[in-house]
C-alpha cells in the first residue's frame, strides 16, 4: 500500500475539485437547477446527469469494496445508529436554504469562480454556521438531543442498505445491487435522446462521479489504514467549515482531500469562466436579496451538518456506499427545495401550498370525470 503524504492528498483533492468545477461550470450543472427544471419545466436531463454521476460513483466504489481494497465501515456514512430525525430535519432545512440562495454549497463554489461575490458572503456565513454546529455552541444540542433519536441497526451492523438487504436475502447482494442500480441509472441517461446531444453534461456527470471514486481510493486505499483520519470523498459542508477554521487559525487541517477539493472547485470554475470570457464581478442587487442569501446560508450550514452532508455528500458520496441515510436525506433535500421554490414563486408558503393543493384537487376531479 502506498502511504501518501498529507500534502499529496491535499494536492489530489485540489486537482479533483478543479476538474469537477471546470466541467460543472461548462455544463451549467447545478443541483437546484436540476430540481427546478424537472419540477417546474418538466426537463429531467440534468437530474439524469446527477443519476449518471451516482451510477459512476456507485459502480466504482463498490468495485473497490468487492476487490477488498476499501473498508467502507471506516467512513462517517455508515454508523450503527441512524439519526433519522436529525437527517430528516437537516436535509429539509438544507433544501429550503439552497432554494433561497439559488444553489447549493457546491453551486456557490462554482459561482464564486465566476466572480459572484454573493456566493463568497454566503459561503462565509454557511461555513461559520456549519462550524458552530460541528464544534461550537450548537454541537451539544446536535449530539445530545437530535442525534440521540436514532434507529439502531440489527446487531450493531453498519448502516448500509446493502448489508440490510443481504441479511434478509441470506446472501451477499453487493454486486447484484450495484449492477442493478448503477446499470439502471446509466440506462436512463443513455435512453434520453436529447441528452445524447449534450456532451458537456455527460462529461460533467462522468467527472463528478469519478471524483467521488477517486476520493475514496485516495483516502481509503492509498493512505495508511492506521491513519486517524477517516476515508472521505466529495462533500461541501464539514470540509468548508473545517477549511474556514484552518484558514483563520492557521492550522494544518486544510491538508485533506475534501477540504482542498472546495477551493479546487472554485479554481476550476474560474478557469472555465476565464476561458469563455464569462468572468464578471457580481454583488447583491438590494437588501432583500442579501437577506434571502444570508437566511439560506444559515439554513444550509446548520441543515447540512444535521443531515450529515450536502446534495453531493449525501446524494453522491453516501449514495456510492448505499448508506441508510442516503435516500432519506436525498428525498428530504428535494422536498425542502420544492418548498423553497413554492415560497419564492408565491411569496407565502401557506398560500403556495394551498394553491398547489387546489391544483391537485382540480386535476384529480377532471381525471375522475
Amino acid at each position: 500500500m502506498l502511504d501518501l503524504s498529507a500534502v499529496s492528498v491535499g494536492a489530489i483533492g485540489l486537482v479533483t475539485g478543479a476538474c469537477v468545477g471546470f466541467t460543472a461550470r461548462r455544463a451549467r450543472l447545478c443541483t437546484l437547477g436540476a430540481i427546478e427544471s424537472a419540477v417546474v419545466g418538466g426537463d429531467w436531463r440534468r437530474l439524469k446527469i446527477f443519476g449518471l454521476a451516482l451510477a459512476i460513483a456507485l459502480l466504482g466504489t463498490q468495485a473497490l469494496i468487492l476487490a477488498g481494497l476499501f473498508d467502507e465501515t471506516r467512513t462517517t456514512y455508515l454508523p450503527t445508529q441512524i439519526a433519522w430525525l436529525s437527517i430528516l430535519l437537516g436535509a429539509t432545512m438544507f433544501g429550503l436554504g439552497m432554494a433561497l440562495v439559488g444553489t447549493c454549497a457546491f453551486g456557490c463554489l462554482v459561482r464564486l469562480g465566476g466572480g459572484d461575490l454573493r456566493s463568497l458572503v454566503t459561503l462565509i456565513v454557511f461555513g461559520a454556521v456549519a462550524l458552530t454546529a460541528l464544534r461550537g455552541a450548537l454541537s451539544g444540542v446536535r449530539m445530545d438531543w437530535l442525534e440521540q433519536i436514532a434507529w439502531p441497526m440489527p446487531n450493531a451492523a453498519p448502516g448500509s442498505l446493502i448489508d440490510l438487504a443481504s441479511r434478509f436475502a441470506g446472501f451477499d447482494m453487493r454486486a447484484l445491487a450495484a449492477l442493478a442500480i448503477g446499470g439502471g441509472l446509466l440506462t436512463i441517461a443513455a435512453l434520453d435522446k436529447r441528452l445524447r446531444h449534450s456532451p458537456r453534461l455527460w462529461l460533467a456527470g462522468l467527472v463528478l462521479g469519478a471524483g467521488v471514486v477517486l476520493g475514496w481510493a485516495v483516502t481509503g486505499v492509498l493512505v495508511d489504514a492506521f491513519s486517524p483520519q477517516r476515508p472521505q470523498s466529495l462533500t461541501f459542508v464539514a470540509p468548508v467549515a473545517r477549511g474556514l477554521h484552518a484558514l483563520i487559525l492557521g492550522t494544518g487541517g486544510w491538508l485533506e482531500f475534501s477540504v482542498m477539493s472546495a477551493p479546487g472547485v472554485a479554481l476550476g470554475s474560474a478557469l472555465a469562466a476565464w476561458s469563455n470570457a464569462e468572468f464578471r464581478w457580481e454583488a447583491f442587487d438590494d437588501h432583500q436579496e442579501m437577506r434571502r442569501h444570508l437566511t439560506g446560508a444559515v439554513l444550509m450550514g446548520l441543515g447540512g451538518v444535521l443531515a450529515g452532508g450536502c446534495t453531493i455528500g449525501q446524494g453522491l458520496s453516501a449514495g456510492s456506499l448505499l448508506a441508510m441515510s442516503w435516500p432519506l436525506a436525498l428525498v428530504s433535500m428535494i422536498g425542502g427545495a420544492w418548498l423553497g421554490l413554492v415560497l419564492l414563486v408565491e411569496g407565502s408558503l401557506r398560500e403556495g401550498l394551498w394553491a398547489r393543493l387546489g391544483e391537485w384537487r382540480a386535476s384529480n376531479k377532471t381525471f375522475v370525470e
